[in-house]
């Protein structure tokens, strides 16, 4: 269990956290779309944990500092004295003595990876240009000199002057009648991790859907959105039923455009969507509770290093398949987990066996690689595993009392192993033993012990697979009552290998390559991608230019290179380029070259 590192250091955070705390910002932004930048004044309150220390540590990537000074208006030295291609740089201000605040005036560039500005044509209403922001895990640097660390939880409040008509909001206290005017105020009076700092601007309308609950969305889109997430106000209280009060305030959605590299980002009091999950069908609407489940862990319980990620998305995964299973059935629940654990059986074969523990091993390198099916869904089998082991009503109560005693803390895996040993480990001796938790956490692949989840929902998938490889017309096949998860079990089940005239009879049938449903659309052009079925190539390349959710363009990038379709790559990537967010631009540009 021991190794070279120490394990309560932040190490893709130059800040000096344990030394000088930022506890409070204060941001007065302008936001402008023809520069493409964010300028103004961030204020940073200090509380000194070291009272000899005069050197304040701030993280920075690719920010112009115009000036610095403290709560008397004295100037500061401050000069950027460490660069890292991760990490970005050190911003290092000479305090001339213990102060309340610092401000710092400054001005992002155009290489900020953490904002995707969009020009109109690439919005919905094609009208007004949209700027959106994605900190997690390291990004808020990017647009706010800031302690960008999980273990820095700040409150904040912000100005932002955005063009009239347009609507700004933030990870914050939205207000939807606001005027726009092109002045908005708003405020975060509850600690929250850093990497949770949000900013969206467009044209953006407001759609109620509970008393607590709305989307705000372009006016295109917000009728669908409100009719696929009406059921978010149903998910709350289920939540609450589990895991305490809602301890937010509002919760708020807002769609972002098809360019969000993510399914969804648990910001606080508004949570970013994509656009992919609305299906029509309520069939992709767990994101939405994964991104719900992620206000009590993840945001109110935090992962203090991205070491320590598992304990955000282990959590937050199996929570949300309770709230599914309360919500639209257990038979939902149960596919759900039947696929997570196909992820993740994916990713055991081909990864080093070294790497398959909790705790991502990233310390050395860029935090983005702890998003795996390690940090989710093994993780989701081990607190799953904990529930098996202990009955759902013994296992609700550690985990609400879990999630309560370390309610807006950041913590280690260490932390965790401790709370464990004086909780569980005493209160369920009978159930589970030290070394079965070691092993869970640390050990590598899957515990010896470990059944991976069935479903019998999934009995006749097999059988109609099992019934097509054997010569059965897929006409024939009875799939009316099949729901999405249906569908991509299917499809993740066929063999490697498949002919062109399996996979044209498939597609003639099922009109797979058409398909609106995001999910399902992808894992038919993995098959087909793989067997060479080129008459997907039109429409993947619509998809791909269309779309920049991450978990789709990464792994069919990736397929086609596997594929050896070099000349195809460079020229749907030159066109799909422009309309990725940075951070995904930045990953992909590792492997795609347009030279």
């Amino acid at each position: 269990m021991s190794n070279q590192w120490d394990n309560n250091h932040d190490y893709h955070s130059f800040a000096n956290v344990d030394e000088i705390r930022v506890t409070h910002l204060d941001l007065d932004l302008s936001v402008d779309f023809e520069s493409k930048k964010l300028s103004g004044i961030a204020e940073l309150a200090l509380d000194f944990i070291n009272s000899n220390c005069l050197d304040l540590y701030l993280d920075l990537r690719e920010l112009n500092i115009f000036n610095v000074e403290d709560d008397k208006g004295r100037q500061l030295k401050f000069n950027i004295d460490k660069r890292d291609d991760i990490l970005g740089e050190r911003l290092n201000i000479s305090l001339v003595e213990q102060c309340k605040s610092v401000k710092v005036q400054y001005q992002t560039t155009t290489g900020a990876q953490g904002l995707q500005w969009l020009s109109p044509e690439q919005t919905s209403g094609k009208s007004q240009p949209f700027l959106f922001s994605q900190s997690q895990p390291v990004n808020a640097r990017s647009w706010i000199p800031l302690q960008d660390s999980p273990k820095a939880r700040i409150t904040f409040n912000a100005k932002v002057t955005a063009p009239v008509g347009m609507r700004a909001v933030m990870s914050a206290m939205n207000d939807s009648s606001a005027s726009l005017n092109g002045e908005f105020s708003f405020s975060m009076e509850k600690p929250m991790p850093t990497h949770l700092m949000a900013i969206a601007v467009g044209d953006l309308a407001f759609g109620k859907i509970g008393e607590r609950t709305g989307v705000y969305a372009e006016p295109e889109v917000l009728q669908a959105a409100v009719k696929e997430f009406e059921d978010t106000e149903k998910m709350v209280e289920i939540a609450e039923s589990l895991l305490g009060p809602y301890p937010w305030g509002r919760y708020d959605m807002i769609v972002l455009p098809p360019s969000f590299p993510f399914g969804g980002m648990e910001n606080p009091r508004l949570a970013f969507i994509t656009p992919t999950l609305i299906a029509g069908d309520k069939s992709l609407v767990s994101t939405v509770a994964h991104e719900l489940a992620h206000s009590w862990t993840g945001n109110l319980v935090s992962n203090a290093t991205w070491r320590d990620l598992w304990l955000n998305e282990g959590f937050t995964t199996y929570f949300t398949n309770r709230i599914v299973e309360a919500v639209f059935g257990k038979e939902q629940a149960e596919l759900e987990v039947v696929l997570e654990y196909g992820r993740l059986r994916e990713e055991l074969g081909t990864t080093e066996l070294s790497e398959q523990n909790l705790p991502a091993n990233v310390q050395t390198q860029d935090p983005n690689d702890a998003f795996n099916r390690f940090t989710y869904d093994k993780a989701s089998m081990f607190v799953h595993d904990l529930e098996r082991r202990l009955g759902r009503q013994s296992f609700d109560k550690f985990l609400y009392r879990y999630v309560q005693h370390f309610a807006f803390e950041a913590i280690t895996t260490e932390k965790f192993i401790e709370y464990a040993k004086q909780t569980l480990l005493i209160d369920h001796a009978d159930c589970i033993i030290e070394a079965e938790l070691l092993e869970w956490v640390y050990g590598c692949g899957m515990p010896d012990w470990f059944k991976a989840p069935v479903s019998n929902s999934l009995d006749k998938v097999d059988a109609a697979l099992a019934a097509w490889l054997d010569g059965a017309v897929a006409s024939e096949l009875s799939t009316q009552a099949w729901r999405v998860h249906h569908w991509q079990y299917f499809l993740n089940s066929l063999p490697e290998v498949l002919s062109q005239v399996q996979l044209m009879e498939l597609d003639e049938c099922f009109s797979l390559t058409q398909s609106t449903n995001a999910e399902i659309a992808c894992d038919w052009f993995r098959v087909a991608i793989r067997n060479h079925y080129d008459p997907v190539l039109p429409a993947l390349s619509d998809y791909l230019i269309q779309i920049g959710r991450g978990k789709f363009v990464r792994p069919l990038y990736s397929e086609l290179q596997v594929a050896g379709y070099e000349s195809e790559i460079k020229e749907i990537y030159s066109k799909a380029r422009q309309g990725y967010h940075p951070s995904i631009v930045v990953q992909l540009d590792k492997s795609i070259s347009l030279d």
